[in-house]
C-alpha cells in the first residue's frame, strides 16, 4: 500500500529568474523536513538539486529536478527548475505535472525578465501560484518595491499574506496577516517563536488582514455574504477561501522567506500542506479526444511521461505522473502513442540523483522507472483496453540554428547517436539533416542552450565539434519568357546518343493563360516538395519527338531544378513547354533526351532574367515598452519591414518581416542590447527577391565553387 493517499500528495514547481534562490529554497525545505542533516549551497557545489557537473561548474540550474519531502503527514514533490528562457522546455515539463507553482522573487532586484516569461507559461497551464519573496536578508532588499512590481506585472490578485518587520541584516521576523501573529526566528533559522504583533505594526497588519479577507471573499459568494454579515472571517474560512481561489487561479498569496538562513520556509511548507490543492482537486485531465480523466486512485491506471534522462551505465530513466489509478511495480501498461506494451519492473521516488524503490504510487504522485525501451517524453501509458491519450506538452519553437560537424573524420555516427540522445532528453532540441543545404543543422533555444549541448558533447561523449552558420535555403525563378534548343550528340563507337529538345520557359502564376502560339497536347502540374510549382506542357506536333521520351525530358528538367543554374538552389514556379525537337531512329534513347532536356532548360533559364529569392520570416519581438525603440532600430539595420506594434500582457510586441539571412545571430544580439529583457518568435512567411548586388555576389560565389569542383 502506498505511504500517502492522493489527498496528501502535493506537487510544486519552484519557478523564478536565475539567481532568485530556487535551489537554495529546495535545500532548506529538505532540511526543514529532516530528509537531509546539512544544507548544501550552490557556492559549495553540494546541493541535492544541482548535482550534475555542468550545473556545478556554471553555478546555476539547467535541468529540472525532482525531489520530495515528508512534512506533517503530507508528501511534497518538489520540482526545481532553471531560470533562463533558453531552458524553457525544462520549466514546461515541470509545470505540466505540478499542481502549484512557487514563484521565487529576489527582494533585492524585484520582478526580473525571467519572472515575466515564466509567468506566461503558468498562465497557459492556469497553475495555482504562490509568490515567495526571498533574500529579504540582503542589504538592498526592498519588500514594498517588490510587491508593487509584482502587482503591476501580475495584477491586483497578488495578495500579501506575510510581510517582514525589517529587511537586510536585521531581518528575523515575519508578520503573518492570515492568522495575525509574528514569527521571530533565531539567527540560525529553523523553528520560530510565535509572538504578538508589536504595537508599531498593528495598523499595517490590520489593513493587510482586511485586504486579504476582501480578496478571498471577492472570489466566493458565500464568504462574501458571511463577511458582510459578520465583518470578519475565521482563519478556517480564510484557508478554505484561499484554497478555492488558488485552485481557480484567482488569487496569488505572497510569503516571506530567507532560503539561505532557513527563515519562513517551514511556514511556507505548512501553507502548501494545508491550503494548496492536491492533484485530486485540480480540474480533470483532458485526453486528445476531449474526454475527461479524473485523478482517482481507484480509476483506470494512466500515467504521463513528462521527462526522460539518460543515466550512465543504467539507461534511460523515465519520469512520470500518475494521473489515474494506482500503479504497481511489475505492472504491464500499454503505450498509447506506440501501441507497445511496457513492463514497469521497478518504481522509484527520486531525491535529486538518488532513487528510492517503492512498490506503488497512487494517482497524483510523481515517480520514475527504468528501461522503457519504446516510451518517450510526452507518451501516455495506460492499462490494456482503455485507449487513453493525455494532451502532450507543447514545446517552444527553436530560435537558434547552427550547422554542426565533427572536428575529426569518422566520428559522424557517434555524433548522430549523441544528438539522438539529446533529442530524447530535451524535445526543444531539433536535429535536421538537410539534403538541400548539405548540412546537419542543430536547432535550439539560444546561445546558452547551444553551449550546454557543446559541453555535453565534449565531456560526456568525448566529441570535438565545429559549429558554423547555416546556409540560407534560397530559391531560384525567372522573370520573363525565353526559349532554347539543345542538341545532345555523342558518338563513341557502336550506337551513339542523339536527342534534340526545343522548349519554352515562363514564370508560372496561378490562373495564367495557356501558352501562346503552341499546340497544347498535354499538361501536368507538379507541387514541388520545396514549395512552388512546375507546370509541364507537351506541345509536340508531327511526331518530332516520340511520346516515350517526354518523361525523360521532364526528368532532366527536374534534375536541374534540384540544383538551379544560378546558385544551385531549388527552382520554383516555372512553366515549361516542350514544342519541338529531333530524334534518330537508332541513336535516340532516354539518356540522350534527359541530357538534352537538362541543357535546354539551363540555357533558357539563363536567358529568362533569372531571379534569386530569399526566405522572409514573420518576427514578433516581445519587449518592455522602454526597449521598443532599440528593438525597432536594430530590426531596421537587418533590412526588416516593421509592420506595426501590439501589446501582449506586459510586453510590447513589435511585428516585422525580416530576411532569414539577417537573423543568424539575432537571439544573442537581442539578449545583449536589451539585457535579456526581450524575446522573440519567428515563423516562415514567404519568399522575396534579393537585391541585384546580393544576387550577383551569390551567383559569382557558386560559379567559383563549381569551377573548383570541376577542376
Amino acid at each position: 500500500m502506498a505511504e500517502f493517499d492522493s489527498l496528501h500528495v502535493k506537487n510544486i514547481a519552484l519557478l523564478g529568474h536565475s539567481g532568485s534562490g530556487k535551489t537554495t529554497l529546495a535545500e532548506s525545505m529538505l532540511f526543514e523536513a529532516g530528509l537531509i542533516t546539512r544544507r548544501g549551497t550552490v557556492a559549495e557545489k553540494n546541493t541535492v538539486g544541482d548535482y550534475t557537473p555542468l550545473e556545478q561548474e556554471r553555478g546555476n540550474t539547467i535541468f529540472s529536478k525532482l525531489m520530495h519531502t515528508k512534512w506533517r503527514g503530507y508528501k511534497i514533490n518538489i520540482l526545481d527548475t532553471p531560470g533562463f528562457d533558453d531552458f524553457a522546455g525544462e520549466v514546461l515539463t515541470a509545470l505540466r505535472v505540478a499542481d502549484t507553482g512557487v514563484m521565487v522573487l529576489n527582494a533585492s532586484v524585484g520582478v526580473e525578465v525571467g519572472t515575466d516569461i515564466i509567468w506566461e507559461y503558468t498562465e497557459q497551464f492556469k497553475t495555482p501560484m504562490i509568490f515567495a519573496v526571498n533574500q529579504l536578508d540582503h542589504p538592498t532588499a526592498d519588500f514594498d518595491k517588490t510587491i508593487r512590481e509584482a502587482k503591476a506585472h501580475f495584477g491586483a490578485n497578488v495578495t500579501v499574506v506575510q510581510y517582514p518587520v525589517q529587511t537586510g541584516d536585521q531581518f528575523n521576523a515575519i508578520i503573518d496577516v492570515l492568522n495575525m501573529v509574528m514569527y521571530v526566528y533565531p539567527p540560525t533559522g529553523g523553528k520560530p517563536e510565535k509572538q504578538a504583533i508589536p504595537a508599531a505594526e498593528t495598523d499595517r497588519a490590520a489593513n493587510l488582514h482586511k485586504e486579504l479577507i476582501e480578496a478571498i471573499a471577492s472570489n466566493d459568494e458565500g464568504l462574501m455574504e458571511k463577511y458582510f454579515d459578520q465583518g470578519e472571517l475565521s482563519e478556517d474560512d480564510m484557508k478554505t477561501g484561499l484554497h478555492k481561489s488558488m485552485t481557480n487561479h484567482d488569487l496569488f498569496p505572497v510569503f516571506c522567506i530567507s532560503a539561505e538562513k532557513n527563515m519562513g520556509v517551514g511556514r511556507l511548507m505548512g501553507y502548501i500542506d494545508n491550503v494548496c490543492p492536491p492533484a485530486s482537486e485540480m480540474p480533470p485531465q483532458k485526453t486528445a479526444e476531449g474526454a475527461s480523466l479524473a485523478c482517482d486512485p481507484a480509476g483506470p491506471v494512466c500515467l504521463f511521461v513528462y521527462k526522460t534522462v539518460s543515466e550512465p551505465h543504467v539507461g534511460e530513466l523515465s519520469f512520470f505522473k500518475v494521473y489515474s489509478g494506482t500503479v504497481k511495480a511489475g505492472m504491464e501498461l500499454v503505450n498509447e502513442n506506440t501501441g507497445v506494451a511496457e513492463k514497469l519492473t521497478q518504481l522509484f521516488v527520486v531525491e535529486g540523483n538518488k532513487r528510492i524503490a517503492v512498490d506503488e504510487l497512487v494517482a497524483g504522485d510523481i515517480g520514475a522507472t527504468l528501461k522503457l525501451r519504446n516510451t518517450h517524453t510526452n507518451n501516455t501509458l495506460h492499462e490494456k483496453g482503455k485507449n487513453l491519450d493525455l494532451l502532450p506538452i507543447v514545446f517552444p519553437e527553436p530560435r537558434l540554428s547552427m550547422a554542426i560537424e565533427c572536428a575529426k573524420k569518422g566520428e559522424e555516427e557517434k555524433l548522430a547517436t549523441a544528438l539522438h540522445q539529446f533529442r530524447e532528453e530535451d524535445p526543444t532540441i531539433l536535429v535536421e539533416v538537410s539534403a538541400e543545404l548539405k548540412q546537419t543543422i542543430l536547432h535550439c533555444q539560444g546561445d546558452m542552450h547551444l553551449n550546454v549541448i557543446k559541453w555535453k558533447l565534449e565531456h560526456q561523449y568525448n566529441l570535438a565539434v565545429n559549429f558554423s552558420k547555416t546556409k540560407i535555403p534560397y530559391r531560384e525563378t525567372i522573370r520573363r519568357k525565353a526559349e532554347a534548343t539543345y542538341r545532345h550528340k555523342k558518338q563513341s563507337g557502336g550506337a551513339g546518343q542523339f536527342g534534340e529538345v526545343s522548349l519554352r520557359i515562363e514564370p508560372w502564376y496561378e490562373g495564367m493563360p495557356e501558352p501562346e502560339g503552341l499546340n497544347v497536347r498535354g499538361r501536368e502540374t507538379y507541387d514541388l516538395t520545396w514549395g512552388g510549382k512546375l507546370v509541364y506542357y507537351n506541345c509536340i506536333v508531327g511526331g518530332a519527338i516520340d511520346q516515350r521520351f517526354l518523361p525523360s525530358i521532364l526528368k532532366g528538367i527536374m534534375e536541374k531544378m534540384n540544383e538551379g543554374p544560378l546558385t544551385g538552389a531549388y527552382v520554383r514556379d516555372i512553366r515549361v513547354s516542350v514544342f519541338d525537337g529531333k530524334m534518330h531512329a537508332v541513336d535516340s534513347n532516354d539518356m540522350a533526351f534527359k541530357t538534352a532536356g537538362t541543357m535546354a532548360f539551363r540555357e533558357a533559364f539563363q536567358a529568362a532574367d533569372p531571379q534569386l529569392l530569399e526566405p522572409i520570416y514573420h518576427v514578433e519581438v516581445l519587449c518592455p515598452e522602454d526597449q521598443t525603440g532599440n528593438v525597432m532600430g536594430d530590426l531596421q539595420t537587418r533590412g526588416a519591414i516593421v509592420e506595426g506594434m501590439d501589446t501582449e500582457g506586459h510586453f510590447t510586441v513589435v511585428k516585422a518581416q525580416v530576411p532569414l539571412a539577417q537573423l543568424g545571430n539575432y537571439a544573442s544580439s537581442l539578449r545583449s542590447f536589451t539585457q535579456g529583457r526581450a524575446r522573440f518568435r519567428m515563423q516562415f512567411d514567404h519568399y522575396a527577391p534579393v537585391s541585384f548586388e546580393q544576387q550577383q555576389k551569390l551567383a559569382a560565389a557558386y560559379k567559383k565553387t563549381a569551377e573548383a569542383v570541376e577542376a
